[in-house]
C-alpha cells in the first residue's frame, strides 16, 4: 500500500510498517486501521516525520507512531522512540514544547443523576477557582525563585506539603510525580520568570478541566480495581508545564542545533536537533526537562485541589461524602530512562513519548501496588463534545511499543481551519443540547477545539485495544468543561 508515495506494509489489521529507506536506521511502525486510512484520518507530513525520526543515532527497533498521529515539531505528535543510553541521543523535539503535558483523572463517590441540576453552578465555580487562558496567573500567588526551585526538585510532593491534596496522591501519579534527574543549574532566568506565577493554571488551546460521567464500563473487574462504576461523576485535568516548560524547550533547541554540528550529527530535519545523551548538552537538557516535568505534576496537583474545593463548596459536602480521590496521573510529553527487553536482553534506553502515554503491564513495580493486577491506567481524552476513555496497559505494549499507547484523539483540522468551520455556529448552545455545559476564557477557543477538529477518539482507542496494546476499561462522557 502507498499513501502519497510512502510505502506501507501491512503487519496486522492494526499495524503497518514503513520499510527502511536511505539512511533510516530502523523501520517506521504506525498503528492504524484501514477504516482510519480510508476516512483520511492521517496526513503525509506526519508519516514523513516518522521516517525522519528513524535517522536518530542510537534509535532502537522502530520509530513508532500511534493512531492519533498528526504533524508536530520534529517528531510527529503521537510519536515514540527509544535511544540507546550509551550511544544514542536525546531530542527536545521528541518531547515537545509542553513538557509533561498530561492528564489526571479523579473520581468521586457521586452519581450524576443526583447532581445534574448543579452542573452549571459547578462549572462556574471551577472557572472562578482555576485560572485559564494564555499567560494566565496560577491559583498560587507568584512564587519566589527559591520556592520554585524547591518545587522543581521535590516534584508533586511539594504541592501536597503546601496543603494541595493528600500524601497518597503522590503514589497514584506516574513516577510518583517526581523525576530524580531534575536540576535547576542549566535553566534560564527567562524560564524561571515565566514559571513563577503559573503554578495551578490551566492554560489555553486543547487544555481543559472536565467534569464527566462514567457512561459505559467494558470490564467490570478492571473498573472495580480502578474504583470506577457506571453513572459515577469524574474529573479530568489536562495541562502541562505552561510557559516554564515551553521556554526550556525553546532554549535547548538552540543549544542542540549547535551540539549537532559539534558532534557531527546529520539529520534530515533541523527540528530533530539533538545531542548525545551522555554529553554536557544532553545532560543539561535532560535535567532541565525533568524539572519541567516536576513543575507540571505540581500544576495538576494544585488544580485537582481547586476542583475538589469547588465540588465541596457548590454541593455543600464534606470530604467523606464527596469521596474525591486521584485515580491516576499520566504524562504525554516526556523522555525517561527505562529498562526494556531488546533483542532478548534487558537494556536501558531513553524513551521519548511525544503525544503518547506510558502503558506498563500488570506486575510492573513502577505502577501503584493497587493496580499491579490490572496494569497501569492509561487515560485517553477525546474532544470536549464526545467522550474520553480509561484503559490499562498490557504485556504486548511492553513487547511492541516500549510500554506506550496513544494519548488522545489527535487533530484533523488546524486551529485556523477549525475556526473558519465554526463561523456562524452557536457552539455553546449545541453543547448544551447534548447536556454539556462549557465555559471558556476565549470564544475563539471554542471554534478551534470543536469536535470536528479532532479524530473520533473511539477509532483511536479501538486500534490500540484491537492491537492488544491497551485494554478498554470505561468510557467517560463530558458534562461540564472549562477551557482557556
Amino acid at each position: 500500500m502507498k499513501l502519497d508515495g510512502i510505502e506501507l506494509t501491512k503487519i496486522s489489521d492494526c499495524l503497518f510498517e514503513i520499510p527502511k529507506t536511505g539512511k533510516m536506521r530502523v523501520p517506521g511502525r504506525v498503528y492504524f486501521s484501514e477504516h482510519m486510512i480510508k476516512s483520511g484520518a492521517w496526513d503525509v507530513e506526519s508519516l514523513k516525520q516518522v521516517m525522519n525520526v528513524a535517522h536518530l543515532p542510537g534509535i532502537q527497533r522502530y520509530s513508532i507512531a500511534m493512531p492519533d498521529i498528526h504533524w508536530g515539531y520534529g517528531f510527529p505528535i503521537g510519536g515514540v522512540c527509544a535511544t540507546d543510553c550509551k550511544h544514542g541521543v536525546v531530542s527536545p523535539g521528541g518531547v515537545g514544547y509542553d513538557i509533561n503535558c498530561g492528564v489526571r483523572l479523579a473520581s468521586t463517590g457521586l452519581e450524576y443523576s443526583a447532581i445534574k441540576h448543579k452542573i452549571p453552578e459547578l462549572v462556574n465555580k471551577l472557572f472562578d477557582l482555576v485560572p485559564t487562558g494564555v499567560g494566565g496567573s496560577g491559583a498560587i500567588r507568584k512564587l519566589e525563585k527559591n520556592q520554585i526551585k524547591r518545587l522543581l526538585l521535590q516534584g508533586s510532593a511539594w504541592a501536597v506539603e503546601m496543603g494541595y491534596g493528600r500524601p497518597e496522591d503522590v503514589d497514584f501519579t506516574e513516577e510518583q510525580g517526581f523525576l530524580r534527574s531534575a536540576s535547576t543549574e542549566a535553566i534560564s532566568e527567562k524560564a524561571f520568570e515565566r514559571g513563577l506565577s503559573q503554578v495551578g493554571s490551566l492554560g489555553s488551546g486543547n487544555h481543559f478541566l472536565e467534569v464527566g460521567v462514567v457512561q459505559e464500563v467494558y470490564d467490570e473487574f478492571l473498573a472495580s480495581e480502578l474504583g470506577l462504576f457506571k453513572g459515577q461523576v469524574t474529573v479530568l485535568i489536562h495541562t502541562g508545564s505552561r510557559g516554564f516548560g515551553y521556554q526550556i524547550c525553546e532554549d535547548f533547541i538552540k543549544v542542540h542545533l549547535k551540539a549537532g554540528e559539534k558532534y557531527g550529527i546529520t539529520l534530515p530535519d533541523r527540528q530533530l536537533a539533538c545531542a548525545p545523551i551522555d554529553s554536557p548538552e544532553g545532560q543539561d537538557y535532560f535535567s532541565s526537562m525533568s524539572s519541567a516535568a516536576n513543575f507540571a505534576w505540581n500544576n495538576r496537583q494544585v488544580i485537582m485541589a481547586m476542583a475538589k474545593k469547588a465540588f465541596m463548596d457548590v454541593l455543600a459536602l464534606g470530604e467523606s461524602d464527596l469521596d474525591f480521590r486521584l485515580v491516576y496521573d499520566v504524562c504525554h510529553n516526556i523522555a525517561k530512562m527505562e529498562d526494556h527487553i531488546i533483542e532478548g536482553k534487558n537494556k536501558k534506553v531513553c524513551v521519548h513519548r511525544k503525544g503518547a502515554t506510558r502503558a506498563f503491564a500488570p506486575g510492573s513495580s513502577l505502577i501503584p501496588e493497587k493496580y499491579r493486577k490490572s496494569g497501569q491506567p492509561v487515560l485517553i481524552p477525546g474532544d470536549m463534545g464526545r467522550y474520553s476513555y480509561v484503559c490499562v496497559g498490557t504485556e504486548r505494549a511492553m513487547q511492541e511499543t516500549f510500554g506506550s499507547s496513544c494519548h488522545g484523539a489527535g487533530r484533523l483540522q488546524s486551529r485556523k481551519k477549525a475556526s473558519q468551520m465554526a463561523k456562524g455556529r452557536d457552539l455553546l448552545s449545541e453543547m448544551r443540547r447534548n447536556d454539556i455545559i462549557v465555559k471558556a476564557r476565549s470564544s475563539s477557543t471554542l471554534g478551534e477545539e470543536m469536535s470536528e477538529a479532532y479524530k473520533d477518539v473511539s477509532d483511536v482507542v479501538d486500534v490500540m485495544h484491537n492491537a492488544g496494546i491497551t485494554l478498554k476499561v470505561a468510557k467517560l462522557k463530558p458534562i461540564g468543561v472549562v477551557k482557556g
